[in-house]
């Protein structure tokens, strides 16, 4: 199943136009983070462990706050997004904090281009909103493995695949589970700033959780882990409460259905 011809072109474009209004938004608080705050979640905190003199490579990482959180806690991290406004900003960004980080400006697929293809990592990592912009995951899975060290470790976590069978209302079922080609939408706005002066065209993809296994397993990666929540830690999606504990769920799906998943697979 080949993607559209354009789709890189696209999705860039759109990254490129939501950089801006995320920079400023109340969701990324780029402010607080400048103070000090981390922008990890307990979710992913709790699966990498320690990172302290752990090697990172951190896939799809918009403008680095993830990736400059972990080399706050004494990581190195080498970032990769295929947004240019995105990893200049990481770039600033890092350069006003003064943490230091390695940001790459490419598709995730032409990485071996940019990094030696005999450098190898502790930890692959990758959060959030991230799988649906990639159409070929067992490709995306034998770029992880040939990134990973001997005994180095995938940490994904990512909205359910459920999620995203729902309209952007969730009053109804509007797309498959599984994966069937390309989805175009136009979209409006963004996640983080809903008033952002933003429309855009988008192509993305559904993965069932079969197909990301699946493609790991292909890799021979061995799952250590595999967790389903059924909250959010962001506040991202429509007719969102808030629980006491600061997570979200969706109204109409209450605590019925999964929001987030976790795997961690390891190379032998």
């Amino acid at each position: 199943m080949n993607p559209p011809a354009a789709y890189l072109d696209l999705n860039r474009a759109l990254w490129n136009a939501r950089t801006g209004p995320h920079l400023t938004s109340d969701f990324y608080g780029v402010e607080a983070f400048k103070a000090g705050k981390s922008s990890l979640n307990q979710i992913e905190l709790d699966l990498l462990g320690d990172v302290a003199g752990r090697r990172i490579l951190h896939l799809q990482c918009h403008f680095g706050q993830d990736s400059l959180s972990l080399a706050r806690l004494g990581a190195q991290v080498t970032g990769v997004d295929l947004s240019d406004a995105a990893i200049a900003a990481a770039r600033q960004l890092s350069a006003e904090i003064g943490v230091a980080a390695e940001f790459i400006c490419c598709d995730i697929h032409e990485l071996p281009q940019h990094l030696p293809a005999d450098v190898r990592f502790d930890v692959v990592f990758t959060s959030y909103g991230v799988l649906g912009w990639l159409p070929d995951l067992p490709r995306w899975a034998a770029l992880v493995s040939h990134y990973l060290r001997p005994g180095g470790r995938l940490v994904l976590a990512e909205f359910h695949p459920v999620v995203w069978m729902f309209d952007n209302d969730f009053t109804r079922l509007q797309y498959s589970y599984f994966n069937t080609g390309p989805i175009e939408e136009t979209e409006v706005g963004t996640y983080a700033d809903r008033e952002a002066g933003i429309v855009h065209q988008s192509i993305t993809w559904n993965h069932s959780l079969s197909e990301v296994i699946g493609s790991l397993l292909g890799q021979g990666l061995q799952l250590t882990s595999f967790r389903e929540y059924d909250y959010s830690p962001y506040n991202c999606f429509a007719h969102t409460v808030a629980q006491p504990d600061g997570t979200f769920r969706i109204g109409p799906l209450g605590n019925q259905a999964p929001l987030v998943y976790s795997v961690v697979a390891t190379r032998p």
